[in-house]
């Protein structure tokens, strides 16, 4: 489980350096790391892994990939520098498409 907490979180620092390059007025690294974790979570649960690999990937890997916390403090970045909108956006937008990934890729796991 350290092992795949340790490389899911070298993953998102190396999509947060991306992020930082290209200046966005948007949280994308985040939204995208998030979105993307969510995916492979449900479509690595589909799979019906034993509990050893579950454990490696799902909370090792996925947890460490992705990010609670720096979504939370983006989203309290974005309204103290009064940019509501873009905290609406990103709010709705992380959980409507974070559930709406997990579905598809617990269905897609459950068929292969």
């Amino acid at each position: 489980m350290a092992l795949g907490a340790g490389t899911g979180a070298v993953g998102r620092y190396l999509l947060s350096q991306v992020g930082k390059m290209y200046h966005f007025n948007f949280p994308w690294a985040t939204f995208v790391t998030n979105l993307s974790g969510t995916f492979i979570i449900g479509l690595l649960t589909g799979l019906s892994l034993s509990q050893g690999w579950h454990l490696a990937l799902v909370t090792g890997f996925c947890g460490g990939f992705t990010t609670f916390s720096t979504f939370n403090a983006e989203l309290v970045i974005l309204l103290r520098d009064h940019q509501t909108a873009r905290a609406m956006v990103d709010l709705l937008a992380s959980v409507i498409a974070g559930v709406m990934l997990l579905i598809v890729g617990l269905w897609l796991g459950q068929s292969l």
